[in-house]
């Protein structure tokens, strides 16, 4: 198959909040191409790319799925992302080997809160976008509210290059500002035949001065089309395009489309407007890496001539087989290669290359320069794991993965399925960073932990389905820790006969309570004429064994110093378990009373919210117990450190969206252990 040209090659992402049209827009898509022979719709579960039955049945994109279609004789290769929060990471990874982004936002509701999250996500990576506004045939849709909204909440210039004619009811097509043309969609043939007409007088007027708007601000950015517009000369169409194209590769305006995805209009527009304004590889700067061997910079030119480079942004399981999703920046890969990941330092070998078209597979001879592929064999690669040349070796920047916000206890129901258990759950967390799991030695619990409650759900869902594993789900139980409020002495004696031998042992303790974080010190005071030496090791690590469980509710002792002060020695009766017993007797003795506490986990816990609901959010922590360490304001939004007890921290998740509309995020880490 021969290989197309770098700059016909667009590789795009489609990203917006939940409910916001992403997966109908990218369904249009693949039938406007020919890629599919039918549209999927999200509402009955038969969309092409929510192939999990976990996306068809709540009727959202869980796991971002890529697929390639052609239009103007452009390759377009396509990853469609999730817009729940609790799936960001999916967003994440994809961005981060993606050119460009086609934002889909809703008429009716603007910038909404995950939409803000995609967007600074985007900005993060330097992702070139355009925005198409979606749904313009709802009720109390508003385009220029939405256009709006995206200039005040991001820090982009909005340019409008189409407007619609009518709204809600009326909105019946759509006028093309850039060629200065009315498009609208013949019925009955599913908005594949489009109709190019005049711009009809009664608009006219109000076209020509969105257009005069729209050669301002192009003028801002391009010093050429600055150059005319002054002058007062007319602009052609093709100098326009290609202003608006410079402009938004290097960042500094995003086109604004509009449409009705649903009602399949709009969409072939945003197929010419992803053609025409975003970058192919060749358009972005040269991917930039570490040499692991001289640990220098260096950068890979997007050409098939280059050194081989790539990097693995996400793994999968199809049919109990893993694949790697690659993004090939340099050079050339065929199936059979050998290939070296940097990052692990490790040979690997090719098996196959895949086109991915959603879950359905393709095999390919070679990919090269630019290309999104799935590749069969990789044993060893992870998601942010770069491939390259052995004798060129480079390591890209990784992927950010969050951390966990909430966990979940889960054990099997029967000993066939405890076995499977944990290495089912390795193979699901090794496709899903965001999802870490840890076997709780204190609680015998398999403790998951991951980024919301529908997280969670689906994984155990995914147990059950996929891999036949039936798990009973609770909450993890908080473990306490114990410590002590005041200094004691104590003593322990023990004298006893045991079989036909008399043990002995006598030992004098002193507790002190330490601060906060100081873990236990055990300090040996005795002289050797006090208690002989060959009982000292004994008596320190009963010590050791002692703090495993403290006098409240045998959790284990912590800050706390414990001096061995004195004892005695009697000849032929003291022994090493006469000592032992003395001890624990002795620390038991001491703790109970030393007003012993119960001591509980306090995580650290940031908050990033718009100002609106500071007040809420920041009552919500105090609520909870929690004390608000710090607030610094960035830009729209405002950060919020709180110290909040773990056991009041359960559900927060869920209490913090329904407080913000869904716009604040959290995370937070193990801090301390503190007074219950």
């Amino acid at each position: 198959m021969a290989r197309v040209k770098l700059s016909r090659i667009r590789n795009i992402g489609v990203v917006a909040h939940i409910d916001a049209g992403k997966t109908t827009v990218t369904e249009r898509i693949l039938y406007y191409t020919g890629k599919s022979y039918k549209m999927g719709e999200v509402h009955d579960g038969e969309a092409v790319m929510d192939w999990m039955p976990q996306e068809q049945e709540r009727g959202i994109t869980i796991s971002s799925a890529v697929t390639t279609c052609d239009w103007r004789n452009h390759e377009i290769h396509i990853i469609d992302t999730p817009g729940h929060v609790d799936f960001t990471i999916e967003v994440e990874r994809s961005l981060r080997v993606l050119d460009g982004a086609v934002v889909v936002f809703s008429a009716v509701e603007g910038v909404e809160p995950q939409s803000e999250t995609v967007w600074h996500q985007a900005d993060k990576y330097g992702v070139p976008k355009i925005a198409f506004i979606n749904k313009m045939d709802r009720v109390g849709a508003d385009f220029s509210n939405a256009v709006q909204m995206m200039r005040e909440r991001f820090a982009s210039v909005p340019l409008p290059v189409q407007a619609p004619l009518g709204e809600s009811d009326h909105f019946r097509g759509i006028v093309d500002l850039v060629r200065m043309r009315l498009v609208t969609w013949r019925e009955n043939t599913l908005g594949a035949a489009l109709d190019v007409s005049e711009i009809p007088e009664d608009i006219r007027a109000e076209a020509e001065a969105r257009r005069e708007r729209l050669l301002e601000t192009v003028a801002e950015a391009d010093d050429g089309i600055a150059e005319k517009y002054l002058a007062e000369e007319p602009v052609t169409e093709a100098e326009l395009i290609r202003a608006i194209r410079k402009a938004t590769v290097s960042l500094k305006i995003v086109p604004v489309l509009c449409g009705a995805a649903l009602r399949n209009k709009g969409v072939q527009l945003i197929l010419d407007a992803v053609v025409d304004y975003l970058p192919s590889p060749e358009d972005i700067p040269p991917v930039r890496g570490v040499n692991p061997v001289t640990k220098a910079q260096e950068e890979r030119p997007a050409s098939d001539r280059a050194p081989f480079t790539a990097l693995a942004f996400k793994v999968a399981m199809m049919e109990g087989r893993k694949i790697t999703y690659v993004r090939i920046y340099s050079g050339l890969l065929k199936a059979g290669d050998e290939v070296f990941n940097a990052t692990k330092g490790r040979r690997e070998k090719v098996a196959r290359l895949l086109k991915m078209h959603a879950n359905k597979r393709e095999r390919m001879d070679a990919a090269g320069a630019g290309d999104i592929i799935a590749v069969a064999g990789l044993k060893e690669a992870q998601t942010g794991d770069t491939l390259c040349s052995e004798s060129k070796p480079l390591i890209l920047e990784s992927i950010e993965f969050y951390n966990p916000v909430i966990s979940q206890a889960i054990e099997a129901k029967t000993p066939a399925d405890q076995e499977k258990l944990p290495d089912v759950l390795a193979k699901i967390s090794e496709e899903d960073p965001t999802l870490k799991v840890k076997y709780d030695e204190e609680t015998a619990q398999t403790v998951i932990s991951g980024m919301g409650e529908l997280h969670l759900e689906v994984v155990v869902d995914r147990l059950q389905r996929e891999y036949n594993i039936h798990v009973n789900t609770g909450k993890p139980r908080v473990v306490y820790r114990e410590t002590i409020q005041k200094a004691v002495e104590a003593e322990g004696r023990f004298e006893r006969e045991l079989g036909e031998k008399r043990h002995f042992g006598h030992v004098r303790l002193a507790l002190e309570p330490l601060a906060r974080g100081a873990g236990v010190e055990i300090r040996n005071e005795l002289a050797p004429e006090t208690v002989p030496a060959e009982f000292h090791p004994v008596i320190e690590e009963s010590i050791g064994e002692a703090v495993l469980s403290g006098v409240v509710a045998g959790y284990p002792v912590l800050d706390i110093r414990v001096r061995i002060t004195g004892g005695s020695v009697k000849e032929g009766e003291s022994s090493a378990i006469g000592y032992r017993i003395a001890t624990q007797a002795a620390f038991r003795e001491g703790c109970s009373k030393a007003d012993p506490v119960l001591l509980e986990p306090i995580m650290r816990v940031d908050v990033l919210t718009p100002k609106d609901f500071m007040g809420e959010v920041i009552g919500d922590l105090n609520a909870r117990r929690g004390e608000v360490e710090s607030v610094n304001p960035k830009g729209p939004v405002t950060e919020i450190r709180a110290d909040v007890p773990l056991r009041a921290l359960f559900g927060y998740s869920t209490d913090l969206r329904s407080a913000t509309q869904g716009r604040a995020v959290f995370s937070m880490q193990f801090l301390r252990y503190d007074k219950a």
